[in-house]
């Protein structure tokens, strides 16, 4: 009788095991579908964005955002390369569709107001437009703009280009911050 008592316990745990296994699969499955559709994670390449953020910085990109509205002048975004769409960029979205954009003396302009950018690193050089950001499009920049290809190199964005927007640095913790317009 004891022994029976025994296998009844051996089977108890084994029925625990296979539910504890099973929620564990549940969840990951969950989470994988969370980061697939609405959340992934990103880490910076390039100079680009100094000193907004830095290479090796890892950010979460929120990709169910703009499935809901529009990407908005001043978000830091995730997209994929005009040039060569399986590799990411990350860069500031300056102007929407309908923007006028120019850059004279270095100061970005959008509709002729010039547009105060105190995360931009550095004086930059250069001139770019006047040009108006067609439907569908938007025009980025890097902070870093001595040291970015951006719109001006590359062109207009497409929409379908764009992943998500930029949230927060997580890692490394000393960084750790909300990411803001400016």
């Amino acid at each position: 009788m004891r022994q029976w008592s025994s296998l009844t316990d051996w089977g108890r745990l084994g029925r625990g095991v296979l539910d504890f296994a099973k929620t564990l699969v549940i969840a990951f499955l969950l989470a994988q579908l969370v980061m697939v559709s609405v959340a992934q994670a990103y880490m910076v390449d390039q100079y680009s964005m100094e000193p907004t953020l830095l290479p090796h910085d890892r950010v979460l990109v929120n990709k169910f955002l703009y499935r809901l509205g529009e990407p908005q002048r001043g978000d830091i975004v995730v997209l994929r390369y005009p040039r060569d769409p399986g590799r990411n960029y990350i860069k500031r979205l300056v102007a929407v569709p309908g923007d006028r954009v120019e850059i004279r003396d270095g100061r970005l302009r959008v509709n002729g107001t010039p547009i105060e950018e105190i995360y931009v690193n550095g004086t930059p050089t250069g001139d770019y437009g006047p040009e108006v950001v067609p439907e569908g499009s938007y025009f980025v920049l890097g902070d870093n703009r001595n040291n970015s290809e951006d719109s001006r190199a590359f062109g207009f964005v497409r929409r379908d280009l764009i992943v998500g927007r930029a949230m927060l640095i997580y890692w490394p913790p000393a960084r750790m911050r909300i990411l803001r317009l400016n």
